[in-house]
């Protein structure tokens, strides 16, 4: 069964689709696009929650770096990374004076996926992030879940 670990710095859960996750497990994609980013500044990994049809905890990143900057010049950095067209990337930032790019580190598959409600209560995809802290755990199967603290 596969352990969902825990460290002591912040981890957030993403919604992420799966044309996306699998160009971020496979390597084509080396940054993920957000309009807007977490306030913790403890933040390390991100925990991808793979939408619907998948509907699952499906693996864990870490963030080299945050690149905040206008989209066109976030685009010129990051284009050989994103896995996205580049009419994707304009839809996705229309509007906005300020993008943002992960910059993805160490990528972690996991064996198994992970039913979000299974191991967090009232389980709801994130529009943008969650964080995942330890109050936000169900006390379930500790099988399902091994806590790193």
């Amino acid at each position: 069964m596969q352990s969902f670990r825990w460290g002591k710095l912040m981890k957030v859960l993403l919604s992420i689709n799966p044309e996306h996750v699998a160009n971020i497990f496979s390597g084509l994609k080396t940054y993920e696009f957000r309009r807007k980013v977490f306030a913790r500044k403890d933040v390390t990994t991100v925990v991808v929650y793979c939408t619907m049809p998948i509907g699952k905890i499906v693996g864990e990143f870490d963030i080299d770096c945050i690149i905040e900057k206008r989209p066109d010049n976030l685009w010129e950095e990051t284009s050989s990374g994103s896995g996205i067209s580049k009419q994707f990337f304009d839809s996705y930032f229309e509007g906005r004076e300020i993008g943002y790019a992960l910059k993805i580190g160490e990528v972690r598959a996991y064996e198994a996926y992970v039913d979000p409600s299974d191991i967090l209560d009232n389980f709801t995809p994130p529009q943008s992030y969650m964080y995942m802290n330890h109050d936000r755990l169900k006390n379930s199967d500790t099988r399902q879940l091994e806590l790193a603290w």
